[in-house]
């Protein structure tokens, strides 16, 4: 097989994006399609623990691939790899999944409370801990007795029990931290909008969808919608890899 064959066949690495109050399991059942279908895959673990810091953290992560690149965030972690990849030479698609799409020089908190509809923000528990510069920061959990409601409301109980317990939580500064990169604006991407959302309204997601020129499918799902519609988010991630790669 020669050099150019080999290229022309060989897929993308897709990196997975976690957002907050979850981890790299939520996309379990969405890593099993992708790989189904040849692709590599790598679930990066977000450290949540601020904009900036997060995103170098997933730059190293996709530095160290070899080959073309699909990005797929969810919900904060929209947010980071838009400020990751922004200019990576080897990231050809980016995949917000039920997520924040910022323009430079937004947060993720203030698109969070842009439109109506977002049930969050009151099932938060904010838990005081020291930071390195001895300043007093916020971790934030969502409380376990309304995590099902609020963010994966289509999930069985059982596993949102589990989900709910298990949750990392994310530095409340990493939401009020601006963007100062926006990769969409010279990456294609691709934008799925979750009906029954509580956590990142529907109407907000259209919206930074439609800013950003993103191709917007809609699925009657929550928030959790990697884990209760895995298939529609690894066929929206397949659709994006088929199109800018080929």
């Amino acid at each position: 097989m020669s050099l150019s064959t080999h290229e022309s066949t060989t897929k993308p690495t897709i990196v997975l994006v976690h957002g907050a109050f979850a981890d790299s399991s939520s996309w379990n059942d969405v890593i099993v399609s992708l790989r189904n279908d040849g692709y590599p895959v790598i679930a990066a673990a977000n450290p949540l623990r601020g904009l900036q810091a997060d995103a170098d953290y997933l730059r190293t992560v996709l530095d160290s691939v070899a080959g073309p690149i699909v990005i797929a965030g969810h919900s904060y972690g929209g947010s980071v790899m838009s400020q990751a990849a922004d200019g990576h030479p080897q990231v050809k698609a980016l995949v917000y999944v039920a997520s924040f799409i910022l323009e430079e020089g937004e947060s993720t908190g203030e698109l969070a409370a842009k439109f109506p509809g977002g049930e969050l923000g009151p099932a938060l528990n904010p838990v005081t801990l020291p930071s390195p510069d001895g300043q007093e920061v916020s971790d934030l959990y969502i409380q376990q007795d309304r995590f099902r409601e609020v963010f994966a409301a289509d999930v069985p109980e059982d596993v949102t029990a589990l989900m709910a317990v298990t949750q990392r939580p994310i530095v409340g500064d990493a939401l009020e931290e601006k963007a100062t990169r926006a990769a969409w604006k010279n990456i294609p991407s691709w934008n799925l909008v979750t009906l029954a959302d509580l956590a990142v309204p529907a109407e907000s997601q259209r919206f930074m969808g439609e800013r950003a020129g993103s191709r917007n499918v809609e699925v009657d799902a929550s928030h959790a919608v990697s884990v209760s519609k895995p298939e529609a988010v690894a066929r929206l991630i397949d659709e994006a890899a088929r199109a800018t790669t080929r």
